[in-house]
């Protein structure tokens, strides 16, 4: 369901931006703060890798393919079918633009029109999309928790290691060859 929302976010502002703003104009929203530029992304961040846009959707449908068999197989935890399901969104936000927009099939170049001129401070400037926003967002997400130890199914790291069952005495001299 989150997948979905973020998807359908993700595609209607895409809309909006092509309805609305000129290609390649600055449209100031907030001075240099926030501004609106479409353009059309054939690569991955910072348009690198224009030659192999396939191999972008293929990663793309990968991660896709991946986190629903995760979702559907592993996941209990609340958190990480929220975390999961954002990503997801912001996955098929971009994979649909992978898919169906010009130039074609497998090769679309991805809708940006979000302009935070600010952020990269004398890297170049990004330009990115709500799906895009979703996906670093969540990829954070991820890290977070992993590093607060929690699992798929919602156990953490130290619980698992405190509710292991003791070895049995003579256990270890049972193993060894």
């Amino acid at each position: 369901m989150l997948a979905a929302v973020v998807l359908a976010a993700d595609q209607f502002t895409k809309y909006l931006a092509l309805e609305n703003l000129p290609e390649r104009e600055t449209v100031p929203v907030l001075g240099d703060f926030l501004q609106l530029y479409l353009t059309f992304n054939p690569g991955a961040a910072f348009s690198l890798g224009e030659g192999v846009t396939w191999v972008f959707t293929l990663v793309l449908a990968a991660a896709a393919v991946t986190i629903v068999v995760l979702a559907v197989t592993r996941v209990r935890s609340r958190a990480w079918a929220v975390v999961l399901g954002l990503l997801l969104g912001g996955i098929l936000g971009n994979l649909t633009d992978r898919l169906f927009r010009d130039p074609g099939f497998l090769v679309g170049h991805v809708v940006d029109f979000i302009h935070t001129p600010w952020m990269w401070l004398g890297f170049p400037s990004a330009i990115y999309n709500i799906a895009d926003m979703f996906i670093v967002t969540m990829m954070i997400g991820v890290a977070v928790l992993v590093l607060l130890g929690l699992r798929f199914d919602g156990t953490r790291e130290k619980d698992a290691s405190r509710t292991a069952p003791a070895s049995a005495p003579g256990a270890e001299r049972d193993a060894q060859p």
